[in-house]
């Protein structure tokens, strides 16, 4: 765990003391049925699939890489009439900054992340609120041609689930004035390390 200084703490928390998220990125939902959810989604809303595997569908309509993201889960029982499954919220920040001053704010509050992990697209941090849904905040490492660029290449078929981080040492790399793009680049896995070993519930 790096420790950061208190004239660090402070400038990122004063960077983000009046700070919300930009916009709303995406909602991602579970499904036992991927291909009529996806069909369904992208009737409704003009969408293109941005991004598709057996077990997960990225739906887009503008520049976001995704608003809808479907998650296949077969073992997933018949919902009660008005009951539906989603398995999280997700909300931009404008510049990592934004998220980090962010992240120091809500933990000096006792709200801390559960799961912060660079996606390669994102990098997002996963909280749950009082009744246990799961929110993301997180920031754009690429623009949106560099996102086609990075699924084109099947950087997401390799790794779909990306690379966890510690924040207080971004927070450090970014006071020391490396530059973002150095900061946000994805890594490769461990050695041994599978993208499932990478996930946080």
């Amino acid at each position: 765990m790096t420790t950061l200084s208190e004239s660090t703490i402070a400038t990122f928390k004063a960077h983000a003391s009046n700070v919300s998220p930009s916009k709303l990125a995406h909602v991602v939902c579970l499904t036992n049925q991927l291909a009529a959810m996806r069909d369904w989604y992208v009737t409704l809303l003009n969408a293109t699939v941005s991004f598709e595997n057996p077990d997960l569908c990225f739906l887009r309509y503008d520049e976001e890489h995704h608003r809808i993201g479907l998650i296949r889960f077969d073992g997933l029982e018949a919902q009660p009439a008005g009951t539906v499954v989603v398995d999280h919220f997700s909300f931009t920040y404008r510049d990592l900054p934004e998220l980090l001053g962010t992240y120091l704010r809500l933990e000096s509050l006792g709200i801390e992340p559960f799961w912060t992990i660079n996606h390669g697209p994102t990098t997002s941090m996963y909280y749950k609120d009082p009744d246990g849904h799961k929110i993301e905040l997180q920031v754009d490492n690429f623009t949106e041609e560099e996102c086609d660029a990075f699924f084109a290449a099947g950087n997401y078929e390799t790794n779909p689930i990306g690379v966890i981080f510690e924040p207080e040492a971004w927070i450090q790399r970014y006071a020391d004035g490396e530059p973002v793009a150095s900061i946000t680049r994805r890594p490769d896995l461990p050695a041994g390390v599978s993208p499932f070993d990478m996930i946080r519930f």
